[in-house]
């Protein structure tokens, strides 16, 4: 395909109004209240009129007055396809550029693509596979019927695709794109009868308006926005039905779907002509204030198939000129912005790259991602604070509930991916992992299915499920990261291999994840097997077999090359095709052979994990001791609330205080229940002091609260494989979330506590026998200075019943029996396969990686400094 690159004029056009010739900075992409999505939809369902009021009054600000000098400095009309096209073939000539991407890496088609069942991934997409096949047709597609008036069966759903929302329908196109990318991921038959089902419904709808037009809201909202009145960014919601549109067509060859495609955009054509005409193209940018979505990446990707010039030139004018000239320029120059708005506008500008071989395009979405990735973004590869860019290398007084976006790590992995695909940069690689493994795989609630998280909490004691918006719902919430987030976890296998077309083919591994690949054009099925990762085996083992395909040209060479991750710098990297040593590059390299694979062959690789601190981006000397812990690609969160200050030895590494938690501690971990009235209590550490506690959900503060891990006395008993293993053998409670701490007695008749290991000895041991109750399964707890005195409850209590030692006066005491007695049971939580003990300064801190958490408090940066004194860092 012929190639269309940016004329030089146009870029004078795009620094003329950078540099504030119309007006000064009308293009303003400044952060106005209504910038953001969660203000947007709270302003929309508010009652206070005077907080709508005033935050409308920066409309007016943008509206031209009649007559406008700026006006008459721009085109009255936009270029014509002949002309766009004319300046594009010469820039192509003048270029020698073919189109023909010929340097760049090829993107593999998830139909070839299945993830391994024993892999996080694959239980993340299966989680989401539930969530698609939950949701209705008729529910899905009502606002489209009503808009159609056509009959609306069923009952429409809430949140943001409630009928009175201005942004309905944006979900439905991220549906649209989710259960394409997901039928290609698995094939489920079920959920293609339902993608089919929504296109058709939506077909019907645009045929009953019979103008081209498809939407869940009418028209008017266009009218609005073309008038640079107050509307809820009607053209996300459009970018995200045509996308949607776009990847049934690709991935499920649904033909209705390209012909609805190329009817929605031929109407939106006429509308931007029409916009340009009667007013001017300032006009039309000035209106890009309000945020559009990718609109040019959509429309660029739907010309790669069509050839349409008016689709080239539509997606031009979503260029957004005023944000790319910045770019251009490199001029970090970014805070203040709404970060989602203009990312994806990087990411359509890298597809104009693609077509044209402007090489502009490449520089701005490189330097982009440089400045983002530098003096922006948290150590899970999230950015943004409430949905925006703050000061560069300012980071550390951003850290608080709203931090990270969902959407725009969605829309980050695309811009390193395309960087990566262009360049071959293992550092976009390093970065994509990242991304994905934290700012991704952490947004799910476990494997409940529709459950995800609009914004990531980064700050001190935060939790998952207590930010702004906290959890979502199924039905009710549809948030712009649930459309992003089923999308996201539909597509997980699109980006772990890379083909490098040619004579001799090659593949690019880039991330290391349980899954095969049909790879056609090496005419053979790999297999990558990963074995689960772990903190007190610090390797990443890979294993890759080959299946050559019984066709002609099989067992042809090619070429595997192999990423070397830039955490991988430590002593141990091995890699070995049947057996024999191979050498292992530097980190941040490909390690690469080129060979015939036949199912003889076997590819081992072993990588080590490192542990790593890594400083929050902030340049100020008195935050330069907030620093985040990785293991490997993963942040390691310490699962506390309200400290978090760590002093170690200067000299000291890292190992010297943090350490793994071996594998058997989970077989050490118990929790204590009791009956009482009608509900069920556990044993629980409660501020440090314990007390009876109602039964917790998993994934909670509470159930971390009620668990501990026996400690045996006799160290040389301490291979128990159960609980129950325990009997007769004295030990100490150490709280899960404490480590280091043990549960101690305080006295007779008085509340137990909790002490530091080394200072509670001698009272903290009890001995764990056959409860008192005689009941089958219960144990009661005896202490070992004390004989005859044991943990007792109480009897009749409700949640917050203190536990105390008491003495037992009579064997046939029933009441002291049963309030000594207790249901031994195994840990309601558990370690993680990836935990560590950090020592504090104070107390010590369990280390899980973020993605595992649901409802957990957790701090990400800790405050770690040298023992010659600790600073306050905020």
């Amino acid at each position: 395909m012929k190639g269309f690159g940016l004329n030089p004029v146009l870029v004078v056009v795009i620094v003329f109004l950078l540099c504030g010739c119309c007006s000064g900075k009308e293009c303003t992409n400044s952060g106005t209240e209504l910038s953001s999505h969660t203000l947007r939809y709270e302003l929309f369902f508010s009652k206070n009129e005077s907080r709508k009021a005033e935050a409308l009054t920066r409309y007016a600000d943008l509206k031209p007055a009649s007559g406008s000098g700026s006006l008459t400095l721009l085109p009255r009309r936009v270029l014509r396809e002949e002309e766009e096209f004319s300046r594009a073939i010469n820039y192509q000539k003048m270029k020698n550029y073919d189109g023909s991407n010929s340097n760049f890496l090829k993107e593999l088609s998830l139909h070839d693509v299945r993830l391994g069942s024993d892999s996080l991934q694959w239980r993340a997409q299966q989680t989401n596979l539930e969530y698609l096949l939950m949701l209705d047709v008729d529910r899905l597609v009502w606002s489209f019927r009503s808009t159609a008036d056509l009959p609306t069966p069923g009952s429409p759903y809430g949140g943001w695709e409630a009928p009175n929302s201005e942004l309905r329908g944006h979900f439905v196109g991220h549906y649209l794109s989710a259960t394409a990318q997901m039928w290609a991921s698995t094939h489920n038959e079920s959920l293609k009868e339902k993608m089919s089902a929504v296109v058709a419904a939506l077909g019907e709808c645009q045929e009953k308006m019979g103008t081209g037009y498809l939407s869940a809201f009418p028209f008017e909202l266009f009218d609005r926005f073309e008038a640079l009145k107050p509307v809820w960014a009607p053209y996300y919601t459009i970018h995200k039905i045509l996308a949607g549109l776009l990847d049934q067509y690709k991935l499920v060859g649904n033909a209705q779907a390209l012909k609805m495609l190329t009817w929605m955009v031929e109407h939106f054509y006429i509308r931007v002509q029409n916009v340009i005409s009667n007013y001017s193209i300032e006009r039309h940018w000035l209106s890009l204030n309000e945020e559009t979505g990718g609109m040019n990446e959509v429309l660029y990707n739907l010309y790669n198939i069509t050839g349409d010039k008016k689709h080239f030139v539509l997606a031009h004018l979503f260029d957004k000129p005023c944000f790319l000239g910045l770019l251009a320029m490199q001029a970090d120059d970014i805070s203040g912005f709404h970060a989602n708005t203009h990312i994806p506008i990087v990411v359509g500008s890298q597809m104009r790259y693609e077509i044209t071989g402007d090489p502009l395009y490449k520089a701005i979405g490189a330097f982009f991602m440089d400045t983002v990735n530098s003096s922006h973004s948290y150590a899970t590869g999230g950015t943004s604070v409430q949905e925006f860019w703050s000061d560069p290398k300012r980071m550390a007084t951003t850290l608080e509930t709203e931090n990270a976006e969902s959407c725009t790590a969605y829309n980050m992995l695309k811009v390193s991916r395309n960087l990566f695909r262009w360049t071959k940069d293992v550092a976009y690689a390093d970065y994509y992992e990242r991304a994905m493994t934290n700012g991704v795989l952490s947004i799910q609630r476990g494997t409940d299915p529709g459950v995800m998280i609009y914004m990531l909490p980064l700050g001190h004691g935060h939790s998952k499920a207590r930010s702004y918006h906290g959890w979502g719902t199924k039905f009710d919430s549809f948030w712009c990261c649930y459309g992003t987030g089923i999308e996201s976890f539909s597509k997980l296998g699109d980006s772990i291999y890379f083909e490098e077309e040619g004579e001799v083919p090659g593949l690019y591994i880039i991330q290391y994840i349980s899954s095969s690949l049909d790879w056609k054009s090496g005419q053979m099925v790999l297999n990558q097997k990963v074995d689960p990762v772990v903190s007190w085996d610090p390797y990443l083992r890979v294993t890759m077999t080959f299946c050559p395909k019984k066709t002609q040209g099989a067992g042809q060479p090619s070429t595997i090359n192999l990423r070397i991750p830039v955490w991988a710098y430590s002593s141990g990297a091995k890699a070995a095709i049947n057996g024999q040593d191979l050498p292992v590059p530097a980190p941040s390299s490909f390690l690469s052979f080129r060979r015939k694979w036949s199912p003889k062959v076997k590819l081992t690789l072993q990588l080590p994990i490192t542990l790593r601190t890594e400083a929050i981006k902030d340049d100020r000397p008195e935050y330069a001791s907030l620093q985040a812990i990785l293991y490997g690609p993963y942040v390691l969160v310490g699962l506390t609330k309200n400290d978090w200050n760590i002093t170690t030895d200067s000299a000291a590494s890292l190992s010297d205080w943090i350490t793994p938690i071996p594998a058997s501690h989970n077989s050490h971990l118990i929790s204590l229940s009791q009956e009482s009235g009608n509900s069920s209590f556990v044993f629980s550490n409660s501020k440090q002091s314990l007390t009876m506690e109602r039964f917790p959900e998993l994934g909670t503060d509470a159930s971390l609260h009620a668990t501990f891990r026996l400690i045996l006395e006799d160290s040389t008993s301490s291979n128990i494989s159960s609980p129950k293993d325990a009997l007769g053998e004295f030990v100490m409670l150490e709280p899960i979330n404490y480590p280091g701490m043990v549960v101690v007695q305080q006295g007779t008749n008085e509340s137990l506590g909790i002490a530091n290991f080394d200072s509670g000895i001698g009272f903290s041991l009890f001995q764990l026998v056959a409860g008192l109750d005689g009941k089958d399964g219960s144990v009661s707890l005896e202490s070992k200075t004390q004989k005859g005195c044991f943990i007792y409850s109480g009897v009749n209590y409700d949640s917050g019943s203190a536990i105390k030692l008491k003495c037992r006066l009579a064997s046939s005491d029933a009441v002291f029996n049963q309030a000594s007695s207790f249901k031994l049971q195994h840990g309601i939580s558990e370690y993680h396969p990836i935990s560590f003990v950090a020592e504090g300064l104070i107390r010590n801190y369990l280390l899980t990686p973020l993605l595992s958490l649901k409802d957990e408090s957790y701090t990400v940066y800790f405050n770690i400094q040298a023992s010659k004194g600790l600073r306050s860092a905020a």
